[in-house]
Formats: C-alpha cells, structure tokens, sequence
C-alpha cells in the first residue's frame, strides 16, 4: 500500500454525529472526498437532511437521520438506518455532536448541567457501543474518533463553563478507557481535542474574541472547519493503524504557554 493509498476510505461507510452543520459537517465531507460513505446523524431532522443533499451534490454517498445521543435507544436505532441505507456496517465513527450551555458553578442550573453531561459525554458512550458492539459480532475492524477539546486541559476565559470542561476531559480518559478494551477486536480508537475554530457557535472572528481566542495561540489566529478533516481522516484510515488511545491536539499552538 503506498502512502496516500493508506488514507482511503474506498469501501467504508462512516457515521458523523453533529454532522449537519459547523465541524461535523466539514469532517463528513473530508471523509467522503476520502472515498467513505457517510451517514450524517443530528437532533434536527431537517437541517441534517439539508446537509446530506449538500454533500450528495458533491458526488458524495451519503444518508440523513435524525436521533438523540442521550438516548441509547435512539442511537441504536440511527446505527442500524446508517448501515441499512449504506449497505455495510458502519466501522468509521465520529462522535462530533456535542452542546456547550455557560453558566459558573454556583449559578449554573442542574438540568443544564445534566444535559452537556449526557449529550457530551454519555452520547460518546452510546454512539461507541453501539458501532463497536456490531462491528464485534461481523468481526470486522474499526475506527472510532472522538472530538475532545483543548478546553479538557485549561479553563478557557473569559467564558466560565464547568459542565462542558469536566465533559471534554471525560471524553478524553473514555478515549483511553475504549482503546485499551477494543483493541482485541481490532477496533482503534483516538480523539481530536480542537482549539478555537470559526464556525456559527464560534464567532471567534469578532474583535472581542481576539485577545482571548486568538492572540494566545502561537499562530495568532483561529482555525477553519476545513483544517479538521484532514486530521480525522487520518486517525480513521490505515494511514494511523498503529495508533489507539491517542489525544491529537489541533489548536494552533494554543495551550504551548
């Protein structure tokens, strides 16, 4: 296998939660110009099915539904719709969905923390099980990338958010925790913890972001969705075959200081 061979997806079909939009969107089509056929998973039904066509009209394979990563229920029954649409079982995963409410811990409402938790958190663990536990009983290798954060290693300011920091760092040791129990099964799993990049929840290209958000990172600026795919396509190809339980930190050289 030459070396860019080593990065194809030809054959595979994978699975973006969060994928209608912002990050989750930008890795979907880089793992579909990779050759993957990609189901696309969010809570808004009509947004992802928009999303889905964007990519079909670049000659992508894709299929759109709708489900709550809270729910394993919900999850399962998206995986099984993926694989049935794509005619394979899903063995490329991106666990991409995920929810940031700010609040200081003294003020921050239970039901908000309950909820960046289980959506965070708990739909990393549901989503994983419930590919790995099919791709184990097909005996059938995988792949499994986690989006994590920088925000697992700092505190990010000025925006005080306890809930979504203690979350990333538990994505980040479930990385671990997963890797070192799939790997019998062949299944690799690694997780991306990003830094600052633009998208629509993330306006870090307004000035009162620049202090905070940009100047700190030793490239002085913020990152493009676009720059995110790449990064997971790797960690989802044989390009990385001898890679599991790793933190691939992509933020601009951020948390160097």
């Amino acid at each position: 296998m030459g070396v860019l061979d080593s990065f194809s997806l030809a054959g595979r079909v994978a699975l973006v939660t969060g994928g209608s939009r912002g990050l989750g969107f930008a890795i979907a089509r880089a793992l579909g110009e990779a050759g993957a056929a990609v189901g696309l998973v969010a809570r808004d039904g009509a947004a992802v099915a928009s999303a889905a066509e964007s990519l079909a009209a670049l000659g992508i394979r894709t299929f759109a539904t709708s489900a709550d990563v809270r729910s394993a229920s919900s999850v399962d029954a998206a995986v099984s719709a993926v694989s049935d649409a794509l005619g394979a079982p899903v063995s490329v995963l991106v666990n991409n969905a995920g929810i940031s409410i700010p609040g200081r811990a003294l003020e921050v409402e239970p039901s908000d923390w309950s909820d960046v938790l289980s959506t965070n958190l708990d739909g990393v663990f549901h989503c994983s099980r419930a590919v790995c536990s099919r791709l184990v009983a097909a005996g059938m290798p995988g792949t499994i990338v986690n989006v994590g954060s920088m925000s697992a290693f700092i505190v990010n300011q000025p925006r005080w958010q306890p809930a979504y920091l203690a979350s990333k760092a538990a994505v980040h040791q479930l990385t671990r925790a997963l890797a070192a129990e799939w790997a019998p099964h062949g299944v690799r799993v690694n997780a991306i913890a990003p830094g600052y990049f633009l998208t629509e929840q993330s306006p870090v290209d307004q000035p009162e972001f620049r202090a905070t958000c940009v100047e700190p990172a030793a490239l002085k600026r913020w990152g493009e969705p676009h720059e995110l795919g790449p990064a997971v396509t790797f960690l989802a190809s044989e390009a990385s075959s001898f890679m599991t339980g790793s933190i691939v930190v992509i933020d601009g050289g951020f948390t160097l200081f």
